[in-house]
């Protein structure tokens, strides 16, 4: 029964009954719900998400699902990455989109000059701290999901992926530091890393700003995949291509970096209401291959799968691949 799965889903992450209903069904083998925004009460916050998880005829769907929590980029939404939701709820795992509200769409839409309003959200450190209250939150909430649910989900098992500020969301969340030297972490009311999360996906990774990079990344202990590519220049910072590698080449934990032949920033966002070069399908299978193979090896110790990453197996040519460490 499609329709109860999805009202099932769309109460995860909502206590109150008054939830919007769920979106209509969505034509691809995996469930999908776009829920009303969870309430963050010690924040007065508002953070939406979509979830997506597999259909119930689905034979990963029979085993508790693996989670990873999904972070957009600066002006994006929860209906961002979605060919790597789809692609991860496919395969077995259970996505939650994350919404920032502050950094999200509704910064550039309407504006008479968004670059403008996306550069000002981008400077406002109250934002950068809310992405990542906002995943903690998340994170706490799926802890507490209702019982009929906890069943299905495997909270061992949770990963973090995210694109541009949505990569430096998940490079933080799972170590990276703040510049201040602890100043301003210790006002975050976060924990850094958070130990929940076993792995991370960053797509269009984002250098440290005011840091040594070996200081910067000296805590961080999980696995992280990194994608970027050979155009992948930033739109509103002023990253380049060779800043894209500085967190895979200082990060001693294990990991992987694909660097795709003439991918651009925007091929990573999967954003379809940002215009068509922000909805690429030319890497959008790639990545998300990738992505699901590197999960299943990091998360689910997946040796046939860690084999295929390393080798590059899903690339194509011209695309290249570098892995450091053990990823089962």
């Amino acid at each position: 029964m499609p329709i109860a799965r999805r009202t099932l889903l769309a109460g995860l992450l909502v206590a109150s009954p008054s939830a919007a209903p769920p979106a209509a069904a969505q034509p691809t083998a995996a469930q999908s719900a776009a829920t009303q925004p969870a309430a963050d009460p010690v924040r007065q916050r508002r953070v939406p998400v979509r979830i997506r998880a597999p259909a119930g005829d689905r034979p990963a769907a029979a085993t508790p699902a693996p989670i990873v929590i999904v972070s957009h980029g600066l002006g994006g939404s929860r209906d961002g990455l979605g060919y790597l939701g789809l692609a991860l709820a496919e395969a077995g795992f259970l996505v939650i989109h994350v919404q920032h509200i502050g950094t999200d769409a509704a910064v550039w839409r309407g504006q008479a000059e968004p670059g403008l309003a996306m550069a000002a959200a981008l400077l406002d450190i109250r934002h950068a701290f809310d992405r990542l209250r906002d995943i903690a939150f998340v994170l706490d909430r799926v802890q507490q999901a209702p019982a009929s649910f906890a069943a299905r989900i495997d909270l061992s098992r949770i990963a973090v992926a995210g694109h541009s500020y949505g990569a430096w969301t998940v490079t933080h969340m799972l170590g990276e530091r703040l510049p201040g030297a602890g100043f301003l972490e210790a006002g975050l009311g976060v924990d850094l890393p958070d130990r929940r999360l076993r792995a991370g996906v960053a797509l269009s990774p984002v250098p440290p700003l005011g840091m040594r990079p070996a200081d910067a990344y000296d805590r961080v202990a999980a696995p992280i995949l990194h994608v970027t590519g050979t155009q992948d220049r930033g739109v509103i910072e002023a990253a380049t291509p060779e800043d894209r590698l500085i967190p895979f080449r200082n990060i001693a934990a294990p990991g992987v970096l694909a660097v795709l032949a003439g991918a651009t920033h925007a091929a990573f966002a999967g954003e379809p209401s940002a215009g068509a070069r922000w909805d690429d399908p030319t890497y959008q299978p790639r990545i998300a291959r990738l992505s699901v193979l590197f999960l299943r090896a990091t998360l689910l110790h997946d040796q046939v799968a860690a084999a295929l990453v390393q080798r590059g197996a899903m690339l194509a040519p011209g695309d290249r691949i570098e892995h450091r460490g053990t990823l089962t």
